[in-house]
């Protein structure tokens, strides 16, 4: 499998901990950036030589929540067409709706369980990373 390049974006460290142990623990190599907010991801994809293939974008964030993340990076043409998956703790109908109306292409709820969440980061590996075909970024 070819080796994707995504951006994970949480402020919370161990979420973070979390989704880095279970990309681990599928054996899966990517090559992960992890940025702690939203001005962090913003600065990351504007700085970098090479996009990310995806981006894994909590909602519930201070400074900058992701719905605001996610109209910047479908506002600029480099970083538009970039799926984006929110992977939240929300639930909520109005978050969910919210997300998809700013252009999110999936929307995952961190389960609470490490089992749970591992498998969870194994469904949207083997989704983005190797069954959805979309162009190569940056």
């Amino acid at each position: 499998m070819e080796r994707r390049r995504i951006l994970l974006v949480d402020d919370n460290p161990h979420d973070v901990e979390l989704a880095l142990s279970a990309f681990e623990e599928s054996g899966d190599e990517h090559d992960i950036t992890v940025a702690g907010g939203g001005p962090e991801a913003l600065a990351v994809l504007r700085s970098s030589e090479h996009l990310p293939d995806l981006i894994l974008l909590d909602l519930k964030m201070p400074h900058m929540d992701g719905l605001a993340v996610l109209d910047a990076i479908r506002g600029e043409a480099a970083t538009r067409d970039i799926p984006v998956v929110m992977l939240t703790t929300s639930g909520e109908d109005r978050d969910i709706q919210a997300s998809y109306a700013h252009g999110a292409s999936a929307y995952v709820i961190k389960p609470l369980d490490f089992g749970q969440f591992q498998e969870a980061v194994q469904t949207i590996s083997d989704f983005w990373a190797r069954l959805n075909r979309h162009p190569r970024f940056g």
